[in-house]
């Protein structure tokens, strides 16, 4: 009776705050309620419609602390793939999604929410971290590609993947309904738009041989919307420069490319009061923003992101609600002093709806059950 009442309760806080920010009437808002507490009786849950499900999504954009990027909340497309039942279904919709959200490079924000975890057909989880991502191989000479996906890289091979060995192996979809074992799909090669970094003067620096791909899609986050969890809900925006030049390719656990771009530029690294890290990152940095510019795929730099997230701060007090935040996250990893996030304090209380991590699955094909046959 208890987990009754707390589902009711979240529906309620929800629904009502919802529907008076739609505009919806009270005698609309009060049917909804009975509706939702009928369901919640019968059934131990109620199902959202698509227009709660959209309002959901993008509000739990709006409510993610460690977002810079949240003056966009209310142009996030929503697709409802709820009804995608078999694992065939769900990686089709996830490739969709990809498709979609690349644009030809224009990138649009989306998110594609799959049936909640507690559907009688079990959960869905999307084993990857980003529905693309760069494998990440160990070898007696050190990783090779992305040390953080090492572990996800092994679980793909052992599920019959073969990687070309390279620094930017793009990995496959891993999909897992229920206690079943994972199912691996492929992401075909022309969906997946990747930008060559080169340097506006620097022509060496295309000899580094380096890319990302462009479009970044969180893939295994939870989305809550009033006391629903929808275990699979991947979503995206588009890249801050930094995620690339300052942590992707720069942090020294990921790709530590800084080294390599100071040898480039002929910089002296036998002290660190030279500060050459500094001067390899920003031209690092540089390079992923000219680069994402000349091809025409979507990407803002930090001093604007910052900038369009005053804007959102004004508008959120102006709508009469409070702008949480995580300072940790919003201030960015490159002169940070420089914009007004660094001076600025947050409150870092969770709202729903929201984004939330969850617990991650065994990474061994067998720790799994087998996948039901017929």
């Amino acid at each position: 009776m208890d987990g009754h009442r707390e589902r009711l309760k979240a529906a309620r806080a929800f629904i009502e705050t919802a529907y008076a920010e739609l505009g919806k009437s009270a005698e609309e808002t009060e049917r909804r309620l009975r509706e939702a507490e009928r369901d919640i009786a019968e059934k131990g849950r109620y199902d959202h419609t698509e227009e709660e499900l959209r309002h959901g999504a993008r509000v739990a954009w709006r409510n993610s602390n460690r977002c810079i990027g949240r003056l966009f909340w209310d142009s996030l497309h929503v697709r409802d793939a709820r009804e995608a039942d078999t694992e065939e279904r769900i990686a089709e919709a996830l490739l969709d999604h990809i498709a979609y959200a690349t644009n030809g490079g224009k990138i649009r924000p989306l998110l594609t929410v799959f049936r909640p975890a507690a559907d009688p057909r079990g959960p869905i989880r999307i084993r990857n971290y980003q529905l693309i991502r760069y494998a990440g191989y160990e070898t007696e000479n050190g990783i090779v590609g992305d040390p953080d996906s090492v572990a996800f890289t092994k679980l793909c091979m052992e599920l019959g993947w073969e990687g070309g060995g390279t620094a930017f192996d793009v990995l496959p979809l891993v999909v897992q309904i229920g206690e079943r074992t994972p199912r691996l799909f492929p992401i075909p090669r022309d969906l997946v738009l990747e930008v060559p970094l080169i340097h506006p003067e620097l022509p060496a620096f295309a000899d580094l041989r380096l890319k990302w791909y462009a479009v970044p899609i969180v893939s295994n986050m939870r989305l809550e919307i009033g006391g629903v969890s929808y275990t699979a809900a991947p979503f995206n925006g588009w890249y801050m420069g930094t995620e690339i030049g300052a942590r992707n390719l720069a942090d020294a656990h990921r790709y530590d490319l800084l080294p390599r771009v100071a040898e480039l530029m002929g910089l002296d690294t036998s002290r660190e009061s030279l500060l050459w890290r500094d001067k390899a990152l920003v031209e690092l940095n540089v390079a992923v923003l000219h680069s994402y510019k000349t091809r025409g795929v979507s990407i803002v730099d930090h001093h604007t992101a910052a900038r369009q997230f005053a804007q959102f701060e004004q508008r959120e007090r102006g709508c009469g609600r409070d702008v949480t935040g995580d300072w940790t996250w919003l201030v960015p990893p490159v002169s940070p002093a420089t914009t007004h996030l660094f001076h600025s304090h947050y409150d870092n209380r969770i709202a729903t709806p929201n984004f939330f991590y969850q617990e991650a699955l065994p990474t061994a094909v067998s720790e799994a059950e087998p996948c039901p046959r017929g």
